[in-house]
């Protein structure tokens, strides 16, 4: 999908500044372009593939930047490989990043103290021309979330607070939308956190006639009025984080929605349907209380409610994180960086875990993936009412899965970084 985070960069650049945006998934780097400046965004996924690019601009002379999550929770890390380093959101900071290096005084490190207001200008998506993205609109209406689960790098980055736009603007970030036969994607991490404003921002979406999906947690389902506002304005489904089956791997994550969530699972999976409300189910496994039978059971319900895509995933500890320290206490991190280690790969998991062997976890994960997204699992959940009462719908069901089908093996064991990337990483030396 299209990633929002350069968009919103390229606003808050000054006008007399020329932004050019490469997407490293899905096309070449020009490293011989000339440029003035390099911002990379860097996620703990992509960490050493960042310092790979950012080491080809250096050794050309470039300067270099970095934000984006891990360059917050990592800040002295990520330093290493860039001249500077944004922690945190870029709103309040930008700005002065350019005039920095426009004067030729750049600083090491750009933090800002409070959160930022989020009603500067529409993200300029005009830096994704050419570039072949799924036709899904990305809006924002709200960063952050107010839960406070060990995993979460969100809960992490922000504090567990959410800062929400002004409505007015993403209506009219909305209205220039061209083709509405497209779903919006509200990329909120929960865009029911505060229920009260969330029901009146879907009054407003009603008269729209959008599509849209969105995150959302499991608590939404206990409220009926919210229901019916999310089915009116167009909510075709939601992320839901189950995360496990036992209630004893809730506790210790800190998912007490989960816990709190009336009639359970079950009811609250009956109530999205009979708003027509699809699902789209993450789990996460590796935590201590896990057994083969947890997998079994998240399959079940996975099936047996015909859930629109599942998600079965291995637990990561990312740095920064409550889940993270506590393993380091524990003494249970079989790397030092497992994002830099060139001996983890994808789908591993990089601690000793106590309910089940590493090993075990990430083949029954694989299995799990697979036995959901078999042709007899696809068929089944594609009878199911809440998939195929709508025919678009239910043909984005078919694309999506039998996609899914196709593609369950490719990430496993996929390497961090570029493998043909040749020499050390260029450090930065210190003046």
């Amino acid at each position: 999908m299209e990633p929002l985070p350069p968009a919103v960069i390229a606003t808050l650049t000054p006008k007399d500044v020329k932004v050019r945006f490469y997407d490293d998934r899905m096309e070449q780097i020009p490293f011989d372009e000339a440029t003035d400046l390099v911002a990379i965004s860097v996620e703990t996924y992509t960490a050493k593939r960042a310092y790979q690019i950012a080491t080809e601009f250096r050794k050309r002379g470039v300067p270099v930047i970095m934000g984006g999550f891990h360059a917050s929770l990592c800040p002295d890390e990520v330093s290493k490989y860039a001249e500077s380093v944004v922690i945190g959101e870029a709103e309040d900071l930008w700005e002065q990043v350019i005039e920095d290096y426009r004067t030729g005084k750049p600083k090491r490190f750009y933090k800002s103290e409070t959160r930022p207001k989020l009603d500067g200008s529409i993200p300029d998506r005009s830096i994704f021309q050419g570039k072949k993205y799924l036709p899904v609109h990305l809006i924002e209406a709200g960063r952050g979330c107010p839960l406070h689960c060990e995993f979460c790098v969100i809960q992490t980055m922000f504090g567990q607070t959410q800062n929400s736009r002004p409505v007015e603007q993403i209506l009219r970030e909305l209205h220039a939308v061209k083709d509405r036969k497209k779903l919006v994607f509200f990329i909120d991490d929960n865009v029911i956190s505060h229920p009260g404003r969330a029901k009146e921002f879907f009054r407003q979406l009603i008269p729209l006639k959008l599509r849209w999906v969105s995150q959302a947690t499991i608590n939404a389902a206990q409220d009926e009025e919210l229901l019916a506002l999310m089915a009116q304005s167009g909510c075709q489904g939601v992320l839901v984080g189950f995360e496990s089956m036992e209630p004893k791997n809730l506790a210790q994550m800190g998912k007490q929605v989960n816990l709190r969530s009336q009639g359970g699972y079950e009811q609250a999976l009956q109530n999205f349907a009979r708003h027509r409300i699809r699902v789209y189910g993450t789990f996460v496994f590796g935590y201590d209380h896990d057994t083969p039978e947890t997998f079994e059971k998240a399959l079940d319900l996975s099936l047996r409610h015909g859930f629109f895509l599942t998600g079965f995933n291995h637990l990561t500890p990312f740095p920064g994180t409550e889940l993270y320290s506590r393993l380091e206490r524990e003494g249970r991190l079989l790397y030092d960086r497992w994002w830099m280690d060139d001996r983890y790969s994808y789908n591993m998991l990089p601690f000793k875990t106590l309910g089940m062997a590493p090993e075990d976890v990430q083949r029954h994960c694989v299995l799990t993936r697979k036995r959901f997204y078999s042709v007899p699992g696809i068929l089944r959940r594609s009878i199911h009412p809440v998939n195929r009462f709508d025919p678009y719908m239910f043909m984005q069901f078919l694309s999506i899965n039998f996609m899914h089908l196709v593609e369950v093996n490719v990430r496993n064991h996929y390497p961090l970084g570029d493998q043909s990337f040749q020499g050390p990483l260029l450090e930065v030396r210190d003046t």
